[in-house]
């Protein structure tokens, strides 16, 4: 090169939460997420403004993988919350709304930032200790011997998002399915170190949402089937069909040139050497009794048509996505070369039918013992589809924290405010040794507290988009939402008939008062009680460890931002 460009030195941005650009996109941030919070959030299109897919949705996973920031304080914001939504699949717009709202909270104290995260440090165990104590009044134990709390946590899920455009029939349908095939997971016989099955789900898109169901087993698209012929398949004599599974392509292409060079006799053809060693194979699968033959890629068509002439159902383009649950469904052991193979590879199913949807044919491979189920999941549209898709994921792996940890907490904003309510009774009582050994005053812990109790109060507010009141009474801590329009009146019993979780009615004297917002001096009152009715028709519930887990990493990430002093960033 003639001339080279001089090395640009890095550039030190000092306290960058001072910053104006970084306070502006913060906010902003924090608006879209609390806007798309909850059943009546308002969706979001994302494009990339040059053409391609536009994803409509009010979920946390789609928005924050979709949403790109140059600020290095957002980027990690939304870091900690996508790898928080990659383990529990739930809760990310509630850690993300509550991590902003730390942020902005704590950062308008004039309390030292070294001291704040060890104050508010010793708040969330107090928060985190309540959670997992019994005399919690938020926390709903989960009896799996009956399905009333189960089906009040999924439909929770399924009304959570609006672009999925579900009625009451729909939901209760859906609801239905979700815990279904859940069920069909969850093994039979339980032993030592039990597994989870796998439920697949099949797109069905354009058809309606009532006519999704769950079938025992996989459904493989076939579409060279028909209808109304016979399946003949063979059998062994215990009337069972043995199974091969192969994890290598049977294309008769296997040679790879990037592998080196192969030496051929003259006049020896490799293609037709491949394709005899592929017949050997089809040769020793008829003879081994095998009935069905899946292979993950490509199979050659002269090996299919032998093995159907044979009476064995050859299954080839099965998918990476597939292998596992079809090794765990038929017991087949991937046979990973054509070269090599064993009868102690091979599977076994109970039965073989063939079914259609939407115009299309699958095989339906059904076992002896259901731990793999498919999911037909229908939709009107594809934007409709993919959202309903991501929910029903996140409800079966909500199912399956609580079957680890089979408690839930109180949705529709009531577990916020009956935090806030217990941690400004709990903030007030201390002892003063408490303030000694975090090594600060009174005054800073109370300080630090009223903005933690505000930060959880902001994400119950974010669940009403009409610009109605929201109030929380002083015997439960639970959150009220009085309708948009209400006309003025002298009790509030009149206007609202029960909390946001739907677990405490307006029967009784709740002292209710309006919401704090960001401003106001703080409220003290006595310790929330728990409520005397423990389970309700059609209780608002969340997952326990999903909401636990974001509390955490909520204050963790806002403590990190807040004790950010430089972000060092390369010009070059």
């Amino acid at each position: 090169m003639s001339r080279l460009e001089a090395k640009k030195p890095p550039l030190f941005i000092s306290e960058p939460l001072t910053r104006d650009a970084v306070s502006q996109s913060l906010s902003l941030l924090s608006g879209i997420l609390k806007s798309s919070y909850g059943p009546s959030g308002r969706l979001k299109q994302l494009h990339n403004g040059v053409g391609g897919c536009v994803c409509t949705t009010s979920q946390s996973s789609a928005l924050l993988g979709h949403l790109s920031t140059s600020q290095p304080v957002l980027r990690v914001l939304t870091a900690s919350v996508q790898n928080h939504v990659s383990r529990f699949s739930d809760c990310g717009l509630f850690t993300a709304i509550l991590c902003c709202g730390f942020i902005e909270n704590f950062r308008s104290l004039n309390v030292a930032p070294f001291t704040v995260i060890k104050i508010s440090k010793h708040l969330l165990s107090l928060c985190v200790d309540h959670l997992k104590s019994e005399a919690c009044g938020c926390r709903v134990p989960v009896d799996f011997s009956s399905v009333e709390t189960l089906v009040c946590l999924v439909r929770s899920i399924l009304t959570s998002k609006p672009a999925c455009m579900l009625n009451k029939t729909e939901v209760d349908h859906l609801t239905t399915l979700v815990l279904k095939a859940f069920i069909f997971t969850v093994p039979c016989h339980v032993q030592t170190n039990a597994v989870l099955g796998k439920c697949v789900i099949v797109p069905v898109r354009g058809r309606r949402v009532v006519d999704s169901t769950v079938l025992p087993g996989l459904l493989i698209e076939m579409p060279e089937f028909q209808l109304g012929k016979p399946l003949a398949v063979k059998r062994t004599g215990s009337n069972m069909i043995k199974t091969a599974l192969f994890s290598v392509s049977m294309s008769g292409d296997g040679y790879n040139p990037e592998e080196g060079a192969i030496a051929v006799h003259h006049g020896v053809s490799l293609e037709m050497s491949e394709l005899n060693q592929l017949l050997n194979v089809g040769k020793q699968l008829v003879k081994d009794e095998v009935g069905l033959v899946m292979c993950q890629k490509v199979m050659h068509p002269s090996l299919k048509q032998y093995l159907k002439e044979n009476g064995v159902i050859a299954v080839d383009r099965a998918g990476l996505s597939l292998m596992e649950p079809l090794g765990r469904m038929t017991g087949s052991q991937p046979i990973a070369s054509i070269h090599s193979s064993s009868p102690g590879c091979y599977g076994s199913l109970k039965d073989l039918c063939l079914e259609s949807f939407a115009s299309k044919h699958y095989l339906h491979l059904i076992p002896e013992d259901t731990v793999i189920c498919s999911l037909i999941l229908c939709n009107r549209s594809e934007t409709a589809w993919d959202e309903l898709k991501r929910v029903c994921e996140t409800a079966e792996h909500v199912l399956q924290l609580t079957m680890k940890e089979p408690l839930a907490l109180l949705g529709g904003g009531c577990t916020e405010t009956h935090l806030a309510s217990y941690i400004r009774h709990k903030s007030s009582s201390l002892p003063a040794s408490t303030f000694k050994d975090l090594g600060c005053s009174q005054t800073q812990y109370q300080l630090v507290a009223d903005g933690f109790c505000r930060s959880l109060e902001s994400v119950a507010r974010s669940l009403s988009h009409d610009d109605g009141e929201i109030l929380t009474d002083m015997v439960y801590g639970h959150c009220w939402f009085v309708p948009s329009g209400s006309p003025c009146v002298s009790k509030w019993s009149d206007l609202v008939s029960k909390c946001g979780c739907g677990m405490n009615g307006n029967t009784e004297d709740l002292s209710w008062r309006f919401l704090q917002g960001q401003s106001g001096s703080p409220v003290v009152q006595g310790c929330p009680k728990e409520p005397s009715v423990k389970v309700a028709d059609l209780l608002t519930l969340d997952c326990f460890a999903a909401k636990c887990s974001g509390l955490q990493v909520a204050l963790e990430t806002a403590n990190l931002i807040l004790d950010l002093s430089y972000i060092i960033e390369d010009q070059n």
